[in-house]
Formats: C-alpha cells, sequence, structure tokens
C-alpha cells in the first residue's frame, strides 16, 4: 500500500503520477499533504512538486488526447470532490496504458467520472460567468466575491478579462480564498487574507464608491421593468437561476430606500 502526498497543485498531482511509474509504485491512495492521515500499513511518499517531471507528462498526455479530453482531465482536478485524484490516476494510467484511443470507453469508470466531473465544472463556469455582479468600490476598482461549488475562479478570468478589459476589477473566492487581480493589462492569481468586510457579497458602506447605491437601484428598477408579471414562471426560474446564486445577483437583493 502507498500513500502519496501532495502539495494540491495540478503540477503537483502530476508530479505523483510520474514518481509512481518511476518507483513501479502504485499509489492506493493520493491525499493533499494538510489534509493526509497517516497510514498503519505501508508506506507514505511525500512528493515535491518538480515542473519537469509535470510537464513530462502533461506532453505524454498530450500526444494520446484530445484537447477536449485534456481539458476534461483538469476539469476533473477544478471538481474538488473526495476521491478526484484516483481518479485522474486511474484516467492517466489508462491512457499510458492503451495503444488506441481511450476517451469513448465509457465501460471504464475513470473515463466516465471525468466526463461527469467534467459536465458539473463547465456548468459551473458558465453559470459563474453569467451571475457575476462587479461593485464598485471606494478606489475605483471593480470587485465581486464568489463561492462556486467547484474551483472554476482560473476558468472564468478570460471571460472578464476579454469583457472588462479597460477597467481594473477583482473576484474573490470566499471558498478557497483566493483571488484573481486584472490591472489593465493582465489578470493573475493571488492568494491572500482578506478582512470580514471584504468576503461578503455586499461591500460594506465606507468600502463603496459613493456612486454604488444608486447603480444598484438602477438595475433593480431595469429588472423590475423587463419583468412581466403575466410571464412568471417560478420553476422554469429556479431551473435557471438556483437560489444558491441569488447571493450574486443585484436584482435579487432588498431594494435600498434613497436615504
Amino acid at each position: 500500500m502507498y500513500l502519496y502526498t501532495y502539495d494540491g497543485t495540478f503540477e503537483g498531482l502530476l508530479t505523483v503520477i510520474f514518481e509512481a511509474y518511476e518507483r513501479k509504485a502504485w499509489p492506493t491512495s493520493i491525499e493533499q499533504e494538510h489534509m493526509a492521515q497517516p497510514i498503519m500499513f505501508g508506506d507514505t511518499i511525500a512528493v515535491i512538486t518538480d515542473d519537469e517531471k509535470a510537464r513530462r507528462v502533461w506532453r505524454g498526455l498530450q500526444q494520446k488526447l484530445s484537447v477536449g479530453a485534456q481539458q476534461a482531465l483538469y476539469h476533473t482536478y477544478l471538481w474538488e470532490q473526495p476521491g478526484f485524484e484516483q481518479i485522474i490516476y486511474h484516467y492517466i494510467k489508462l491512457v499510458f496504458g492503451s495503444n488506441e484511443s481511450i476517451e469513448g470507453n465509457y465501460a471504464a469508470q475513470c473515463v466516465l467520472q471525468v466526463q461527469q466531473a467534467a459536465k458539473q465544472v463547465h456548468r459551473e463556469k458558465h453559470r459563474m460567468e453569467a451571475f457575476v455582479r462587479f461593485q464598485k468600490t471606494a478606489d475605483d476598482m471593480f470587485y465581486a466575491t464568489i463561492s462556486p461549488d467547484f474551483n472554476v475562479l482560473p476558468l472564468i478570468i478570460k471571460h472578464f478579462e476579454t469583457r472588462y478589459a479597460d477597467q481594473r476589477w477583482a473576484i474573490y473566492d470566499t471558498k478557497r480564498r483566493y483571488g484573481a487581480y486584472y490591472d489593465l493589462n493582465r489578470a493573475s492569481l493571488v492568494d491572500l487574507e482578506l478582512p470580514d468586510h471584504m468576503q461578503k457579497p455586499a461591500l460594506s458602506p465606507d468600502a463603496k464608491h459613493s456612486e454604488e447605491d444608486d447603480y444598484q437601484r438602477l438595475w433593480q428598477i431595469y429588472f423590475d421593468h423587463v419583468n412581466i408579471p403575466e410571464r412568471k414562471n417560478p420553476k422554469l426560474h429556479l431551473r435557471h437561476i438556483p437560489k444558491r446564486y441569488w447571493k450574486y445577483l443585484s436584482e435579487k437583493q432588498p431594494k435600498q430606500l434613497r436615504g
């Protein structure tokens, strides 16, 4: 029995795969080092991320997988559900052990699991792109918080970088405690601990731009005017906008009275 531990990065996980092949010691379990529990029987192998080893594994996968399958594998990493590392390991082992494409081999559980995980992550990505609402801060930056079910922040950056290319913005994932910051030139991921008032969907009054409340009221008025009561379909509405996303939407917040 072999327990492999790694730092939680995608490159670290690919390094684990490299080490398993080099040692011919196939992992019984793969866990992030801060979550790993000691095992009574077998060996624990602590893997240090090696970018070159990770690149060698990824180049090998690129030669045998379509771009879509490569994306699905990365999306499975972002899925973050228990056991995702073992799913990825079994998938990669199947890829390297087969002379033919395994992408349509849904009889293999790991192939089916990767496809299912990738679909869930892809759906969450599109919902975040649609439902994120920025607020203007006192220092003229546009700011939003998210807490998605899956780690989709790396996937939504390009969308907002293109859509808001002329504005400084930041998106912070409160669940994973890291964010993306765009400085008018490029967007980058940043690890940081924000104060409590910056981790809530609504900014505190002292952090907001003086005109932000007016923008919010205008958006609510617009939503009220385009929302025709006779055409309301609550079930369809909830299907397209589940309640867990309402906290992001200006039109779903309590209407503010002008002071």
